[in-house]
């Protein structure tokens, strides 16, 4: 399974240097347009190779999804967590009877207790 695993990423990284190789004429990617550049006093314009723009595109694109996906599981997260104490407080509270209710009153229950 773990030579599937470096296949797979070697075969992932081949083509992203493929990629990378295609594109690698330089473009240059302005921050503001152009009048709102003038307006503001900036000039951010960078001359990147076009794999550049590609990847940082596909990379912006996975870290919005990734935190889109945190905020909308927010209140999944929330629900797991008020389970998990009400579970802990069960637990407690079954232990605690356990504890209360070991010495029998009855001879009968101290028979059901010792058969099961």
């Amino acid at each position: 399974m773990r030579y599937i695993r470096y296949a797979i990423l070697a075969s992932i990284a081949v083509g992203l240097i493929v990629i990378a190789m295609a594109n690698r004429g330089v473009v240059t990617v302005k921050a503001l347009p152009t009048e709102l550049a003038q307006i503001a006093g900036l000039n951010l314009t960078y001359d990147v190779p076009l794999f550049v723009v590609i990847f940082a595109g596909i990379l912006g694109g996975l870290v919005l999804g990734f935190v889109w996906e945190w905020i909308r599981e927010a209140r999944e997260r929330a629900e797991a967590a008020r389970t998990r104490r009400e579970m802990e407080r069960m637990k407690a509270e079954i232990k605690r009877l356990k504890a209360k209710g070991s010495e029998p009153q009855d001879e009968v229950l101290a028979l059901l207790d010792k058969a099961s």
